[in-house]
């Protein structure tokens, strides 16, 4: 044990004490938050401003026509296909059965094609107006009073409370559960390969230079894979204690700008009844800050956070053991570490494509028996615990999970060492998978 130990300090030290390491630990989420930011930017900048020109003889546009932020409708009756772009329009929108446009359907003209959110605006601002002068002609009901009840009508709000055990009630929030999962999910499936793949290229570097030789020397071989694996691992979970710490105090920094009493209003708002927010004063940003800090309230953190350390760290075990094993049976060719990995890395793949399929159907059975299953669970099943335990997820799936895990990673790190103890002092052999599993099952 004192051996495993000593080869654990040197791979965990030498990789801590890299400045490559300090830069990513330190810079990474700052990297992430500005880009999340520029891409926001980027969007809100250069979205589409289109303007466009309607000539409509059915009267069903009246004369001041609402327009988006993205869309501006103009009604021009001068305005034809010959002349709109000299005006300063992108488009001509003609109402049915004129003498342009002698079909039964809007038609749209413009030089170019337009994106879909465009057209879905459009085509819903013609179903509106539509709908609109339907109900004017048929109730008498003007346009204004449909408006205000639309308004109205849109302030409406559905608070998720969830039941728990024992009476005991508690918020919830669909859209934050599916971005907490999805962003565990995704990170996790990120780290198997980064940190897998370090597992796997130390391994390689080790047999190609000689050193597992003199190493292996004073250690067993199951020895030094287990010190490497475990060294390598703890690096990881280092990196992402310190990113929970720097999410925190970021987290804490930006809360002590939104002043006390805009969170009291964003609560009470949330907690009213239709319009409860009409009459909130403050900065639009602080109180998208305040609105985020509530929804996220939601979620059980503690609990969200542990299970991540174990499906990160029972995960990363799973697979940095097969990664060690390609490690040890590849020599100098990097094409037969890709062809050696390809067996490795197809679960990984299928599992986010699965937990794409988790994160909208967390109950479903594909997502319920996935995350059973060792070689998708650290992925599925974490885009399942932040809609609820035990709601979503019972209590007997999730130890049921996590314990088929811990049982996946013992058999794979006692499979990996039989491979390990072989390849890693075998050079000029293209190894294939056929002769690492006789290795694998063959009687010592």
């Amino acid at each position: 044990m004192s051996k495993i130990w000593l080869i654990i300090k040197r791979e965990y030290l030498t990789r801590v004490r890299n400045k490559t390491f300090i830069l990513s630990t330190f810079l990474t989420p700052l990297l992430f938050a500005g880009i999340i930011a520029i891409v926001v930017f980027i969007t809100v900048k250069n979205s589409d401003k289109e303007k466009i020109a309607v000539i409509d003889n059915s009267g069903v546009f009246k004369e001041k026509v609402d327009s988006s932020k993205s869309v501006r409708f103009v009604l021009n009756p001068s305005v034809d296909t010959s002349n709109y772009v000299a005006q300063g329009y992108t488009a001509v929108l003609y109402s049915p059965n004129n003498q342009i446009n002698k079909t039964p359907r809007w038609q749209l003209y413009s030089k170019k094609n337009f994106g879909v959110m465009v057209k879905d605006k459009i085509n819903d601002k013609i179903n509106k107006e539509t709908e609109n002068d339907l109900l004017l002609s048929m109730y008498n009901i003007n346009s204004k009073a449909i408006d205000s009840v639309r308004q109205l009508a849109s302030t409406v709000k559905i608070d998720d409370i969830i039941m728990e055990e024992g009476s005991k009630l508690s918020k919830g929030n669909s859209g934050v559960a599916y971005a907490v999962g999805y962003g565990a999910a995704f990170l996790i499936y990120i780290t198997l390969f980064i940190y897998g793949s370090m597992v796997m290229r130390g391994v390689m570097e080790e047999k190609t230079n000689r050193i597992a030789e003199v190493v292996v020397s004073s250690v067993k071989p199951y020895q030094l894979m287990m010190g490497k694996i475990i060294g390598i691992g703890a690096v990881g979970l280092t990196q992402f204690f310190m990113w929970i710490i720097l999410i925190s105090a970021l987290s804490s920094a930006v809360g002590a700008f939104i002043p006390h009493d805009l969170l009291q209003q964003v609560n009470e708002a949330n907690k009213s009844l239709p319009g409860g927010n009409i009459g909130m004063q403050g900065n639009e940003a602080l109180i998208g800050l305040a609105k985020a800090q509530n929804e996220l309230s939601s979620v059980n953190w503690w609990l969200v956070t542990g299970c991540f350390i174990f499906y990160f760290l029972f995960g990363y075990l799973f697979y940095a053991a097969l990664f060690a094993a390609v490690g040890s049976a590849v020599n100098e060719d990097p094409q037969d570490a890709q062809s050696l990995m390809f067996p490795i890395t197809m679960p990984i793949v299928l599992a986010i494509v699965i937990m794409i399929n988790a994160i909208t159907h967390p109950e479903s059975a594909l997502a319920t028996w996935s995350s059973m299953v060792p070689f998708f669970s650290p992925i599925v099943m974490m885009a399942r615990i932040p809609f609820g335990v035990p709601g979503t997820v019972p209590y007997w799936q999730l130890a049921l999970s996590m314990l088929s895990l811990i049982g996946g990673f013992l058999f794979t790190t006692w499979l990996s060492a039989k491979i390990y103890r072989t390849a890693i002092l075998m050079y000029g052999k293209k190894v294939t998978w056929k002769e690492m599993w006789k290795w694998a099952f063959r009687k010592n």
